[in-house]
């Protein structure tokens, strides 16, 4: 292989190998290059790393560096091109000694780096000396920016009473500055104000909270927290953030009473339901760690009971039953609260509820008559004579000066008429004698009045029994239609028959029954008593006939058990039938009105023919 042969592929190595690109220092230095024959030929760039500060300001060029190639005679036979970011502009080089100024002020934060192209040629054969190499000019960073909350300001909730040390929040500031080259874009954090309350990490810009803090004292706190980057040295530059603390309430407080002893009034007139009073207890949380209920211990107080107000948190105190003044003058209750929502933490230190007493006086009051009783029931005999005693009703006057009662009936109604009331003692008398059968009860209202003060009325039922007498027989509950077929043989059952009675019967009644003594030898028919208030009318022959005789006039006896006994007669009518085995009862009924009118069988088809064809 020649030696042209040789230049030529090591020309098309330098071609193809790429540029060195320095990542640790920015530099390239003294870079070998190998072509693929093996053979090796050094490069002749020679320069430092180079870099500029950034922010400079100067009247003339600031100087960057030098390009450098060892092939470089002190005749300046060499001549440098720079090409690449910035070149002309921000960066010129000096052609004849390869240095480089910066022409321009230079912010790091925009741009960090330039890449550039540096070129070597002979200024004879204006042919390139060395390879062009590409090499970065690094701008270099001051500490020009100060650190910047961009989230800020903050605004956070923490709860009261939370343990030492807990994370409120963690602000963070950042800096424009370069991170990798010396301090200026290492922050620390403090506090500016908050303190003792509250602390911050240097490094993390975590703020915690010191122990007990309570929202009932304060519930909102402003933290100044500062930021200062190169380390908090000399020279640096520092921003400050706002971060408003807000304490949420816990249920740290037990409600207490306003007042260990309440003193309250009501009158005895006070219907049930009334409102005698209220009591508050205090609690320094808020929302439903606030919500309490109230109650009365034990069983202080048949007559009052207490409830809570859930929109103001009050107990009220409610009348339960009526309260008399001369039966007891004054009322002593222990009342109790409690809150609705216990934090158990919190148990450790005291109990979560209060109890006051409640002292509540009765005033007197003109009060009516009262009644023995609210109800009265009496009883009198059926028919007992006009002017008889029923009863009595008795009403006092409950105040010290017992005034004298009238008693009266209410008018307007029939019931005035049945009764009278002596309006001096209260006796009740009959007016005429009571039928049982008409009304067994009558229900009166009678009033009792103050003479001194006839404003005063009070009102008591009084309910009437009327005592049954054994004063009606008994008798049939309806009418019976009985036919007997003119073929019917003895002991045939035709008809059952039972018994109703107007009187009342405690054990219930019992009845008999039986055929008339005059009928019972001749009789056609026979009565058989079931014991169980019916019986069974039987035939006593084999055999009728309805041309000798149309229907039969039964007299049935029948006989209750009252004091003293009752007996009725009640006739049963028992038409005759031309029939066989069952009884038809339209056919029988038209039939023995036929012939009660005279007609024969023929002319009762041809009446029985002629509403068929009618109908």
């Amino acid at each position: 292989m020649n030696c042209s042969t040789w230049l030529s592929l090591i020309l098309v190595v330098v071609q193809l190998w790429p540029c060195s690109t320095s990542t640790q220092n920015d530099s390239i230095q003294n870079t070998d290059w190998t072509s693929t024959a093996v053979q090796r030929v050094k490069r002749s760039w020679v320069w430092e790393p180079l870099s500029v500060t950034e922010e400079q300001t100067s009247t003339v060029p600031v100087y960057v560096g030098q390009l450098k190639s060892d092939l470089q005679k002190q005749d300046g036979n060499l001549k440098y091109i720079l090409t690449g970011e910035g070149a002309g502009s921000i960066f010129i080089i000096n052609e004849s000694d390869g240095k480089i100024y910066a022409m321009q002020k230079l912010d790091r934060e925009k741009k960090p780096f330039y890449v550039l192209r540096a070129q070597a040629i002979s200024r004879k054969t204006q042919l390139p000396v060395e390879p062009e190499s590409e090499f970065i000019i690094k701008v270099r960073d001051i500490n020009d920016h100060e650190p910047q909350f961009l989230d800020g300001p903050y605004v956070v909730t923490v709860p009261e009473m939370s343990p030492a040390d807990t994370s409120v929040i963690q602000v963070t500031a950042t800096d424009g500055d370069d991170p990798s080259y010396g301090n200026s874009a290492r922050l620390v954090y403090s506090l500016i104000q908050g303190q003792p309350y509250f602390s911050v990490e240097p490094k993390t810009g975590v703020i915690r909270m010191a122990s007990g803090m309570d929202r009932e004292t304060a519930d909102q706190y402003l933290v100044i927290i500062q930021a200062k980057d190169m380390v908090g040295l000399a020279g640096a530059l520092s921003a400050t953030a706002s971060v408003t603390i807000y304490l949420s309430d816990v249920n740290d407080n037990p409600p207490k009473f306003q007042q260990e002893l309440y003193h309250m009034t009501v009158s005895e007139e006070a219907p049930v339901g009334t409102t005698v009073g209220k009591v508050f207890a205090e609690d320094g949380d808020i929302g439903e760690n606030a919500a309490m209920n109230y109650s009365i211990e034990g069983d202080t107080s048949d007559f009052f009971d207490i409830i809570t107000d859930n929109e103001t948190q009050e107990g009220i105190i409610l009348l339960k039953k009526i309260v008399d003044y001369e039966s007891k003058r004054r009322h002593s209750i222990e009342a109790k609260v409690v809150n609705r929502y216990i934090d158990e933490r919190f148990l450790q230190e005291e109990p979560f509820e209060d109890k006051t007493i409640l002292k509540i006086d009765v005033e007197d009051a003109d009060e009516p008559p009262v009644f023995t009783m609210e109800n009265y029931l009496m009883e009198i005999p059926e028919e007992a004579v006009s002017g008889s005693v029923v009863g009595a009703v008795t009403a006092r006057d409950p105040d010290n000066d017992d005034s004298p009662v009238r008693y009266s009936i209410v008018q307007g109604m029939h019931l005035n008429r049945l009764f009278s009331i002596d309006e001096h003692n209260g006796t009740i008398f009959t007016t005429k004698p009571l039928d049982r059968e008409i009304a067994s009860w009558h229900n009166i209202t009678v009033t009792a009045t103050e003479t001194r003060n006839p404003e005063k009325i009070s009102e008591a039922n009084v309910y009437i029994q009327v005592l049954d007498v054994n004063d009606h027989a008994p008798e049939f509950p309806k009418y019976y239609e009985t036919f007997v077929c003119e073929n019917a043989v003895s002991g045939q059952l035709i008809q059952s028959i039972s018994a109703v009675d107007k009187d009342d019967s405690p054990e219930g009644h019992h009845f008999h029954f039986s055929l008339a003594q005059e009928d019972m030898s001749n009789s056609s028919f026979t009565v058989k008593d079931n014991q169980d208030n019916t019986a069974g009318i039987f035939t006593a022959k084999s055999g009728f006939s309805r041309q000798e005789e149309l229907a039969f006039y039964l007299p049935i006896v029948i006989l209750d058990d009252g004091t003293p006994p009752l007996t009725s007669t009640n006739t049963l009518t028992v038409t005759v039938c031309d029939c066989d085995t069952k009884v038809n009862i339209y056919y029988c009924r038209y039939r023995a009105f036929m012939y009660a009118l005279g007609l024969s069988t023929e002319a009762l088809v041809a009446v029985l023919a002629c509403i068929l064809i009618l109908l």
